[in-house]
C-alpha cells in the first residue's frame, strides 16, 4: 500500500470560516494545555525514566468537562492533535528532534481530521468535511477511484487563502526498471544543479533574490506601521502576498524540473549534504535558501520511486570537487574561488561538472554492490 496527497483550495463561507477558525483556536489550545501538562510530568519525574513512562497523559476529553465549547469543533482534529503531540514527543526521546515547544497562531493555522463512516466525501465541486457540511472546493485533477480517503488536513495561509489536502491510500508495487540512463548531479550555489551529462546548469532564477528589493521596500512600510492598525494590517497582506508568490513560483520550478530529470533517467545520483550546516558555516543563507535543494531532493526521490526508478545518495564527505574525473587524482585542497579544475595530468573542466561525473561514477558503484 501506497499514500498519496492532493491538495486543493477552499472557497468557505463567512459562517464557515468562522467555524474554522474556531477550529484552529481549539486545537491549538488542546495541543498547548496536553503540553503544558506533559512539561510538567517530564520536569518533575525527568530523572527516573521507569516512572516518567507510567504516567499517565491527559486527553481531549478531559478538557471539554471544563471548557464545554471544545464540543463545537471537530472531535477528531482535537484527537489528533493529540497524536501531533505524542510523535513529538517519541521524536524527542529517540533524539530525532527537539522538546516539543507551544504552538503559535501566528506559525500557521491547520487541524487534520480522518474519515470515519462516510463523514468526508467530494461531491461535484464541494467536499464534505465534519461539522463544516459542504465546502466549495476548486478541483483541478480527479483523484483515481482506487485510491481511499484516509485523512484531511485543513490550512489558512497568511494571505487568507483556505487548502485541504486529501491524503488517500492505493495498492502501489512500481515495477522496479532496468537502471540503464543514469545522471549525476552536483549542487551548484549559481543554476541549483549541474549535469554530469552536458554540464548544463537548472537556471535556477533564485526568485527570492529577483523579488528581494521590492519586499525590502514593503517591510520597510510595514516596519514604519502602527501594529494592529487597519493600515498595518493592510501592509502585512502585501507581504505576506509577496512571500506567497515567492514560494509558489519556487515550488513551480521544482517541480518541472525534477519532471524532466525523472522522464529522462532511470537513476538520479546526488550528494546527502548537510544545507543547513553549509548555509552557516559558509554564510550563504539566504542563497541557500532560495535554492530549496531539500524540498528538489524530496520532489525528485517521490517522482522516480512513483515509476519504480531510483534515487542514490552518495557520502556527503565523499571529496567529488577534489577528484579528477579523467585520472581519478584526489587533491589536497581546493578553495571555493577555484571554479575551473586543473588536474596535473593536463584535465582541465568546470569545477561542478567535473564534481557531477564523479557523483556518477560513485553512485554507479553503489549500484552494482546492491
Amino acid at each position: 500500500m501506497a499514500n498519496k496527497a492532493y491538495k486543493f483550495r477552499l472557497y468557505p463561507t463567512q459562517e464557515q470560516e468562522k467555524l474554522l477558525a474556531k477550529t484552529f483556536g481549539c486545537v491549538r489550545f488542546v495541543y498547548n494545555k496536553m503540553l503544558a501538562e506533559r512539561k510538567e510530568t517530564y520536569e518533575q519525574f525527568k530523572g527516573d525514566k521507569e516512572a516518567l513512562k507510567k504516567q499517565k497523559f491527559p486527553t481531549p476529553a478531559k478538557y471539554k468537562e471544563e471548557f464545554a465549547w471544545l464540543k463545537e469543533v471537530d472531535s477528531l482534529a482535537l484527537a489528533n492533535a493529540q497524536l501531533n503531540l505524542q510523535k513529538a514527543y517519541k521524536n524527542f526521546f529517540s533524539g530525532r528532534a527537539e522538546f516539543p515547544k507551544f504552538k503559535n497562531r501566528k506559525a500557521g493555522q491547520s487541524y487534520t481530521t480522518n474519515v470515519v463512516n462516510g463523514n468526508i466525501m467530494l461531491l461535484d465541486g464541494y467536499i464534505k468535511l465534519p461539522k463544516l457540511k459542504l465546502v466549495k472546493m476548486k478541483q483541478h485533477r480527479e483523484i483515481p477511484s482506487l485510491h481511499m480517503i484516509k485523512s484531511c488536513t485543513v490550512s489558512r495561509t497568511k494571505t487568507g487563502k483556505y487548502y485541504v489536502s486529501i491524503l488517500t491510500e492505493y495498492e502501489h508495487q512500481p515495477v522496479q526498471k532496468e537502471v540503464q540512463a543514469v545522471v549525476g548531479l552536483d549542487f551548484s550555489m549559481n543554476g541549483l544543479f549541474v549535469d554530469s551529462e552536458e554540464g548544463e546548469t537548472a537556471n535556477y532564477p533564485r526568485f527570492y533574490r529577483q523579488a528581494l528589493e521590492k519586499l525590502a521596500k514593503e517591510q520597510r512600510i510595514l516596519s514604519r506601521r502602527k501594529k494592529g492598525s487597519s493600515r498595518w494590517h493592510k501592509q502585512r497582506l502585501k507581504v505576506a502576498k509577496l512571500h506567497e508568490k515567492i514560494a509558489n513560483q519556487r515550488k513551480d520550478f521544482l517541480h518541472k524540473e525534477s519532471h524532466k530529470l525523472v522522464k529522462l533517467y532511470d537513476c538520479v545520483v546526488i550528494e546527502d549534504l548537510n544545507m543547513k550546516g553549509m548555509s552557516q558555516a559558509l554564510h550563504f543563507g539566504k542563497s541557500v535558501a532560495d535554492h530549496a535543494w531539500g524540498m528538489f531532493t524530496t520532489f525528485l526521490g517521490y517522482k522516480l520511486e512513483e515509476q519504480g526508478k531510483k534515487l542514490i545518495k552518495i557520502d556527503k564527505w565523499f571529496p567529488s570537487s577534489k577528484t579528477c574525473s579523467c585520472c581519478g587524482q584526489v587533491k589536497e585542497s581546493l578553495s571555493l574561488s577555484e571554479r575551473k579544475f586543473h588536474c596535473d595530468c593536463g584535465f582541465v573542466a568546470d569545477r561542478d561538472w567535473n564534481a557531477s561525473i564523479n557523483i556518477k561514477r560513485e553512485g554507479l558503484r553503489l549500484l552494482a554492490l546492491v
